[in-house]
C-alpha cells in the first residue's frame, strides 16, 4: 500500500509500505478513506519536533471503514465507518476516566511519565505509524475511534478527527465565556476553527492575527475582526480596540514555527533577530535555518517564541491564555515573569480527543454547523508530497489539504 513516510529532516517520500496486521487484541484496522495534512505533520519535517523514527508513517487525521478487529475489541465489526481520533488512549486507565484522555498513562509504550501517544509522531509519542496511508493499524481502538453518523459525510468528518476538537479545546482551555473579547493568533486551519468554537462558547468579540492575507481574509468571512502583524504591531492594534484594556482570552493557535513580522511597526531590532536565530538554533538544531533547495523547503519559523510574547503583552490583567500550537520539549523560552505580574491563567496542551469529540459530532450531525467550507485543497494521496510542499511554503489560500485515498 501507498503511505506518506518520514526519511529525515526535509526527507518525506510517497513509499510501497506492507499493510498493517492486528497486533494486539485491543486493535483494529482501518482502510482510509479521507487522511489530511496538518501543520503539525510540518514539524517533523522541519525538523522543530524531533527526534523521529525513520520509516515513520506521517499523519494524525483520517476516516475510514473498519476492515477487521481484535478480539479484544467490543463495540466495533468490519463495516463500520469511523473517524479515528488523533491522539491514542486506553480508556481504562485514571486520565482515561476523567476525561483527559491526552495523557493516558498505558497507551505511550514509553511509559506513563512520557506523555501524549499520537499517530504519527515523534519517538517520545511511540512512535505509532500514522494515518497518511491506504490502511492504518488504530491501537486501542474502543477508545482511539468514533462512530459517525451516517448524514455525516466523509469530509465533514475528517476535521473531527483532529482540527476541530482542537480548536474547541482551546477555546476551553482558555476559559471562553460569554461577552468575552477573544484574541486567536494564527489563521491557520486550528485557528479558524478556535475562533469559531470561541463564537460557540459566547465570545462577543474574536480577533484573529495573522500575517497571510488569504488566511485573514477567510478569518473576516466569519465575521472576526483581522490583524496584519505586518502591517501593525498586534499588541498595539489589540489595545486599542479593547480601550487600552487587552483581550479577556487569548489563544496561540501557533506554536514554535512562528513567522516574526519582516516589515511594519512590529518588525524585529536585529537584537531580537539575533535572539530568535538562537532560540531557532535551540529549538531545531539539525534544521537547515534556511530550509532545503532554491524555494527554502522546510524551513522552521524564525520566530518560536514571537506568538508567546506577543499572548502575554496583549491579555488583560487576569486575563487566561490558552496554548494549542506546538511547541516542543526544546522550547524553553516564555515571559513568565511578565506573565505572573499581570496575574494570568496560563493552560496548555494537547487535546482530549476522546472526551471532546463526540459531542462536536452531534454539532455537525444536526446541522449546526460545517466545517468543510475550511478544507481549501483536495488531492489524492499519490500527490501528497507535493501537497505537503505547497503546505509547507504558506502558498496563498492553502489553509487545509485533505488527501483522498483513491486516484
Amino acid at each position: 500500500m501507498r503511505a506518506v513516510v518520514w526519511h529525515g529532516i526535509g526527507d518525506i517520500r510517497l513509499d510501497e509500505v506492507p499493510e498493517p496486521t492486528i497486533q494486539h487484541p485491543e486493535d483494529a484496522i482501518v482502510r482510509i478513506t479521507r487522511s489530511a495534512i496538518c501543520g503539525t505533520d510540518l514539524h517533523f519535517v522541519r525538523g522543530t519536533m524531533a527526534p523521529m523514527q525513520e520509516g515513520t508513517i506521517l499523519g494524525h487525521e483520517a476516516v475510514g471503514v473498519v476492515t477487521q478487529v481484535g478480539d479484544a475489541v467490543r463495540g466495533f465489526s468490519a463495516g463500520d465507518r469511523v473517524v479515528i481520533n488523533s491522539t491514542i488512549s486506553c480508556g481504562a486507565c485514571r486520565y482515561c476516566r476523567m476525561g483527559k484522555t491526552a495523557q493516558c498513562d498505558v497507551a505511550n509504550p514509553n511509559g506513563p511519565q512520557a506523555g501524549t501517544s499520537f499517530f504519527g509522531g515523534p519517538e517520545s509519542t511511540g512512535p505509532v505509524d500514522g494515518l497518511q496511508a491506504e490502511y492504518v493499524r488504530v491501537p486501542y481502538a474502543r477508545n482511539t475511534m468514533h462512530p459517525l453518523p451516517e448524514n455525516v459525510s466523509d469530509e465533514q468528518a475528517i476535521l473531527l478527527s483532529d482540527i476541530f476538537p482542537t480548536g474547541w479545546f482551546g477555546a476551553e482551555l482558555a476559559g471562553v465565556t460569554r461577552g468575552d473579547v477573544v484574541v486567536v493568533f494564527g489563521a491557520g486551519i486550528v485557528g479558524h476553527f478556535a475562533a469559531a468554537s470561541a463564537y460557540k462558547l459566547g465570545a462577543a468579540r474574536v480577533i484573529v492575527v495573522d500575517g497571510e492575507e488569504t488566511r485573514l481574509a477567510a478569518a473576516l468571512a466569519q465575521h472576526c475582526e483581522v490583524v496584519d502583524y505586518n502591517r501593525e504591531d498586534p499588541v498595539q492594534a489589540i489595545m486599542d480596540l479593547t480601550n487600552g484594556i487587552g483581550a479577556d482570552a487569548v489563544i496561540d493557535a501557533v506554536g514554535v514555527d512562528a513567522e516574526r513580522p519582516k516589515r511594519g511597526p512590529a518588525a524585529v531590532s536585529d537584537e531580537d533577530a539575533a535572539a530568535f536565530d538562537a532560540e531557532v538554533q535551540q529549538v531545531a538544531p539539525d534544521a537547515s535555518p534556511d530550509g532545503f533547495g532554491e524555494q527554502q523547503q522546510w524551513k522552521p519559523g524564525d520566530g518560536p517564541s514571537q506568538v508567546a510574547q506577543w499572548a502575554v503583552a496583549s491579555v488583560a490583567k487576569y486575563g487566561r491564555i490558552g496554548i494549542i500550537g506546538v511547541y516542543g520539549p526544546t522550547a524553553e523560552r516564555y515571559p513568565i515573569g511578565q506573565a505572573m505580574n499581570k496575574n494570568l491563567t496560563i493552560r496548555m496542551g494537547n487535546c482530549d480527543h476522546h472526551s471532546v469529540t463526540p459531542p462536536l459530532i452531534d454539532l455537525v450531525a444536526s446541522g449546526q454547523f460545517d466545517p468543510t467550507a475550511l478544507i481549501t485543497e483536495h488531492e489524492p494521496i499519490g500527490s501528497a508530497i507535493e501537497a505537503y510542499e505547497a503546505f509547507d511554503r504558506r502558498e496563498p489560500g492553502w489553509v487545509k489539504v485533505e488527501l483522498e485515498a483513491a486516484e
